[in-house]
């Protein structure tokens, strides 16, 4: 059995396929990780869902703001951008159960050494108190105040964590952490509108992993969501967005011995 971790599919079903081709992925033997934002900007969302969602457990996925986004739409708490790809999977004739079983995803995946997530942690959480945080919006985000929690997820606000904090702040910087953080500044606050390589940081801010003080160092996190880092490995992290709906490439990990399977945009 071999576990394959996968960047940011973004609706670039084709190229996922020759992907797993490449990796020789077998369903009934191997697994996939998912580190979200499964759907849009590329052009098959539709067929990602479809597939993703019926190969059971085989498949580990989390939530990626880009999948929240979706959620957004469906529950008409948000209006469609104007370079969304979306448009086909709400009217699709599945669009519900696929949207059902999107909002059940994890926003955090706990496995022995290695943290699943999509964009990163915060500093002052450590692995368990991040999974139990996570898991808090999760329930919510799958039960009856669902749609409260979409609407109320808009906005940058509060930017940094407190204990102390309560209702939808709570949830909307619990999100905002593990769906679009890239930077933060050293004492824990997030940058939410840095989005350039590490080296663009203004003064004072750093790429999250790259806080000294960060207590998740336990693990390593699997992530992606920041294309302008790209594939990037390092002591305790594996980076996986490598920008192939941006002309870059589509990359796999072999978590078991790290090797790499890319293939690049047509």
């Amino acid at each position: 059995m071999a576990t394959y971790a996968i960047g940011d599919l973004q609706g670039c079903y084709s190229a996922f396929r020759r992907l797993l081709d490449q990796c020789a992925f077998d369903p009934a033997r191997d697994r996939l990780w998912l580190v979200g934002d499964l759907v849009n900007r590329g052009p098959e969302s539709l067929e990602v869902l479809r597939f993703v969602s019926g190969l059971g457990s085989a498949v580990t996925a989390v939530l990626g703001n880009h999948d929240l986004y979706l959620l957004m739409l469906a529950a008409g708490v948000k209006r469609r951008a104007s370079d969304d790809t979306l448009l086909q999977v709400l009217e699709a004739p599945d669009c519900d159960s696929l949207l059902r079983w999107l909002s059940t995803l994890p926003l955090l995946h706990v496995e022995g050494e290695h943290v699943l997530v999509h964009a990163g942690l915060l500093p002052q959480w450590s692995v368990p108190q991040a999974l139990a945080l996570a898991e808090e919006v999760g329930g919510v985000l799958a039960g009856k105040n669902s749609k409260k929690l979409l609407r109320n997820l808009l906005g940058d606000q509060p930017d940094a964590w407190n204990d102390e904090l309560k209702g939808w702040s709570r949830l909307r910087v619990i999100v905002n952490a593990l769906t679009r953080m890239r930077f933060c500044t050293v004492d824990g606050h997030m940058a939410m509108r840095a989005k350039g390589p590490p080296e663009s940081a203004s003064r004072g801010t750093l790429p999250w992993f790259a806080l000294p003080q960060r207590k998740s160092r336990t693990h390593t996190i699997v992530c992606g969501h920041w294309s302008a880092l790209g594939f990037y490995r390092r002591d305790g992290l594996i980076a996986l967005d490598s920008g192939y709906v941006w002309g870059g490439k589509l990359t796999a990990v072999r978590i078991e011995d790290g090797e790499v399977f890319q293939v690049p945009a047509n």
